[in-house]
């Protein structure tokens, strides 16, 4: 097995695979889980073409930001403060920390649970553990390493699809509703499916693609001070687009999987309320097993060791940038205090909200509210940049790209006017 393991690293494919990998296994976190655990709970796999039109829109975004901060070397903090208003990027930046940090909070309070479900005890005792352990791998482990610790991570992620292995899933049935869906029209089904496209197309990953693109050009120019050449640029464009529709393949079946599993049980079950992620595991240990309840509890750890960071590190780079810090997981601790700050405040503070009375279920849906809000200038701020010469030279986005950027971006904010025509 280690020998396989071995094999798989040194692999050429796997090796080119990274930053839209994690990008996109980051996107299903415990606050993702509960939303498409609600999602196939309350209405079955009805729900299920939402994750197969959000494909293609999330894989154009992503793959915009991922150009930008490869083309460019920076950040996108960074290329919004050099070529738009000051206001618009503190806004924006101000924004991204608020939600992430209570994403954070939610994510932690979903792992406490998760594992006080497997192993018992106090939930605050284990969030707390989580939370120190995500802030010291980010501050004390060397970028190369960590990144590596975080693609094999995704793997946890089969988790979900194993469960619905685990069931009975009429596949009739659910190809026949992923075309077809009976959905009413009204105001719960409208803002469900704002939720699911909220909780997939989300800032934070903007911010965090563009990061780790940046990271990875870093590490080639460290071998050269000279500019990218054509054949080399065209090479990292060549491995964005395939790492990009992976990871954002790779997240997508995931929800996939979440929602027909929990519609296979818990809807078939005539179970249609779960709040958390924590409650769907529970929910499915009556009804699918022991093997599948086992399976969703500790991909909801596993999934929260890799969101929690990733929310915390896209923070920082957007603070850091907007103040012109220096950025960069490679960095030691007294080389960039002020970007590990930020990485600190945001788990930190996530960490501590669990032990005030926020609801964790009221927090999901305010941060999904101010990231709903802030998606849609900030993907037109990008799809603006990603047109410009100035910014992306001869490198600039092509018409397919383009159309389906704004095509995303327009969906969006359908999505931002539905949430508060519903709330």
């Amino acid at each position: 097995m280690i020998a396989i393991l071995r094999r798989l690293k040194r692999n050429p494919v796997v090796k080119n695979i990274g930053p839209g990998l994690i990008t996109g296994a980051a996107d299903d976190d415990p606050s993702g889980i509960a939303t498409y655990s609600q999602a196939g709970a309350q209405f079955g796999f009805s729900m299920l073409w939402t994750v197969v039109i959000t494909y293609p829109l999330m894989a154009a975004i992503q793959m915009v930001s991922a150009r930008l901060g490869c083309m460019t070397g920076k950040g996108l903090a960074a290329n919004i403060k050099e070529h738009f208003p000051a206001w618009i990027l503190y806004g924006i930046v101000g924004a991204l920390l608020v939600a992430n940090t209570i994403n954070i909070a939610a994510d932690i309070a979903a792992m406490g649970q998760a594992a006080q479900l497997i192993l018992g005890g106090p939930p605050h005792l284990y969030s707390v553990a989580f939370g120190l352990v995500c802030l010291l791998l980010q501050v004390f482990l060397p970028y190369q390493t960590y990144v590596t610790y975080l693609k094999w991570l995704t793997l946890s992620l089969l988790s979900y699809v194993a469960v619905a292995f685990t069931v009975n899933v009429p596949w009739g049935q659910v190809l026949e509703r992923i075309v077809l869906p009976h959905l009413p029209l009204d105001n719960t089904t409208v803002t469900m499916v704002v939720a699911v496209f909220g909780t997939t197309i989300s800032p934070y990953l903007f911010f965090w693609q563009a990061a780790q693109e940046m990271e990875d050009l870093r590490a080639v120019r460290a071998k050269s001070d000279a500019p990218l050449a054509l054949r080399a640029a065209r090479k990292h464009m060549r491995r964005i687009r395939w790492d990009t529709y992976v990871g954002m393949g790779f997240s997508n079946l995931v929800a996939f999987f979440i929602i027909l599993s929990t519609a296979a049980t818990l809807h078939v079950a005539g179970i249609t309320s779960i709040e958390t992620s924590a409650q769907a595991a529970e929910a499915l240990r009556p009804v699918a097993g022991e093997a599948a309840f086992a399976l969703f509890a500790a991909g909801i750890i596993a999934t929260g060791m890799l969101a929690v960071p990733v929310l915390a590190g896209s923070a920082a780079y957007a603070v850091a940038e907007t103040f012109r810090w220096r950025t960069g997981l490679d960095l030691r601790l007294n080389e960039g205090k002020e970007f590990y700050s930020i990485v600190a405040f945001a788990t930190l503070a996530g960490t501590a909200l669990n032990f005030t009375h926020l609801d964790p279920i009221k927090a999901l849906f305010w941060s999904a509210v101010i990231n709903g809000v802030i998606a849609v200038p900030i993907m037109a701020v990008m799809m603006i940049l990603g047109g410009r010469e100035t910014v992306m030279g001869q490198y600039t986005f092509r018409k397919n790209l383009t159309r389906l950027g704004w095509a995303s971006t327009v969906v969006m904010a359908i999505a931002v006017v539905a949430m508060f025509a519903t709330l």
